[in-house]
């Protein structure tokens, strides 16, 4: 009995030891490895993840200069068109930003904690939250768009060009809001040149096709300014779609699961507490830009063309900081997460060095070439008169506004959007636009300029005390 015993107890040690020799290869192979955000240095990090963000949102950049381009070609109304109607087009890409970045710090923190069953969650979470805010613009593409142009001009031409444009892109925005969260999903696992792919497809077709639908191209009519809003969410489509494929096949640290999408207002709050802030942050651009398009029209129509032309050329500039941005993000939200403020330290101080450094280049090619930047858009004599010392003195506020936009991305890393928030509303609705107003009463059209320059300086000390103050509370992790 003693040893049959004894080999019984052998046979059951020997089974239980391969059993958790078993479990213990199995938890190694469905738990991914370290991810790069909490082990690559962090100078090659930021440029590994940021240098896409950088050429996608830049060739984004591209394609929104292109239309302009062309709908210039058709007359300074089609311009002042689709200038009057970029706030809601703004505003849709606010929506979409605010739930990719919310969704992005979210689903690094979850990373970062190893918590992988959250992270599908919240991946899947994005996509619900994505389609809501489709069907919000579908209904006022179907009924707003008119409205919102006539508030603004009498002008009919104006109205008619402004109003089609919009229709187009507000109907068919699903293309922007999925295309802006996954490639966001992409960005927050490291993997980024899959996003600067996807968005540089679409962005390349909507170049192609933007001639094509405004002037008229074999079988396809001429549509005008409506046809540049057809190549925009066309491209946005395409775009969309290859990155949902990516996020299938390449992005294994994510699985898409149906069941996943059903509401779940614990992880909605979370990423909405984060992201509406950033959301609110882009979107007070549009009432900015609402609020100076009607000061400068008190001036001249002209002005108004003007000043979207300057925020078209404006993104080449800032397009590469907000890739510092979005790339710096999960790095730190990933390091938050891992308990590792060392490397949220480093990270800051190398994006914010990458940030001025590319706002300088900025100031420099808007002091010196003014003219040939305005030739691109077969700018007026009036414009040109007008352009030269508004692009001048606006410029001036590069080298500030790249520490600020830096701030604000460590800010929504944080969990701290309202921060963020708070910076967004001293910059734009606090200083730019009563600071504009101002300066208006003087009726001197290039003193108006000067509200930039002054907005920014004014906001960069909050900002920084906001900074030191979360720094603070980094000590204690």
């Amino acid at each position: 009995m003693t040893e049959k015993n004894n080999t019984e107890f052998e046979s059951k040690k020997y089974k239980n030891d391969s059993e958790s020799e078993n479990l213990k290869k199995k938890t190694t192979t469905e738990q991914p490895v370290e991810n790069k955000m909490g082990t690559m240095k962090i100078s090659k990090l930021i440029l590994n993840i940021s240098i896409p963000i950088m050429i996608s949102m830049l060739v984004q950049a591209l394609y929104n200069i292109v239309d302009s381009i062309f709908v210039a070609r058709l007359s300074i109304n089609a311009l002042t068109a689709v200038s009057l109607a970029f706030p809601i087009q703004n505003l849709m890409i606010a929506v979409g930003i605010g739930v990719g970045v919310g969704v992005n710090a979210c689903l690094s923190m979850a990373l970062g904690g190893k918590k992988f069953v959250r992270v599908n969650k919240i991946a899947m979470q994005g996509v619900f939250l994505g389609a809501v805010g489709c069907l919000i613009f579908f209904i006022f593409g179907l009924f707003g768009t008119k409205y919102f142009m006539s508030f603004q001009t009498s002008n009919p031409e104006i109205i008619r060009y402004g109003s089609s444009y919009m229709k187009v892109c507000t109907m068919f925005c699903f293309g922007v809001f999925m295309q802006v969260l996954f490639e966001r999903l992409l960005q927050s696992t490291g993997k980024s040149f899959y996003s600067m792919f996807s968005q540089g497809i679409g962005a390349i077709i909507n170049i192609i096709l933007d001639p094509m639908f405004i002037f008229g191209f074999g079988i396809i009519p001429r549509m005008e300014v409506a046809g540049a809003a057809v190549a925009t969410v066309i491209g946005q489509i395409v775009a969309a779609f290859i990155a949902l494929y990516f996020n299938l096949r390449k992005n294994k640290e994510i699985k898409f699961d149906i069941k996943n999408i059903k509401p779940d207002f614990n992880i909605i709050f979370k990423i909405l507490s984060i992201g509406v802030p950033s959301m609110l942050m882009v979107s007070i651009f549009s009432i900015t830009l609402f609020s100076l398009n009607y000061i400068l029209s008190t001036f001249t129509l002209t002005a108004v063309a003007l000043l979207g032309v300057y925020f078209k050329i404006q993104s080449i500039i800032f397009m590469p900081i907000f890739g510092l941005n979005n790339g710096l993000v999960p790095i730190v939200a990933y390091n938050y997460g891992a308990k590792n403020k060392e490397r949220i330290r480093q990270a800051i101080k190398t994006a914010t060095i990458y940030a001025v450094s590319i706002m300088m280049f900025g100031l420099f090619i808007f002091q010196t070439m003014p003219v040939k930047l305005l030739f691109l858009f077969n700018a007026s004599e009036e414009m040109i008169k007008i352009g030269i010392p508004a692009f001048r003195t606006i410029s001036l506020s590069f080298v500030f506004a790249g520490f600020c936009v830096i701030s604000m991305g460590v800010f929504q890393a944080l969990g701290k959007g309202i921060y963020s928030l708070i910076s967004a509303i001293l910059r734009q609705l606090i200083f730019l636009v009563p600071v504009a107003y101002i300066l208006s009463l003087f009726r001197n059209l290039n003193i108006v300029w000067l509200a930039f320059p002054i907005a920014e300086i004014a906001t960069l000390i909050p900002a920084i005390n906001l900074l030191k103050r979360k720094f603070k509370k980094l000590e204690n992790l």
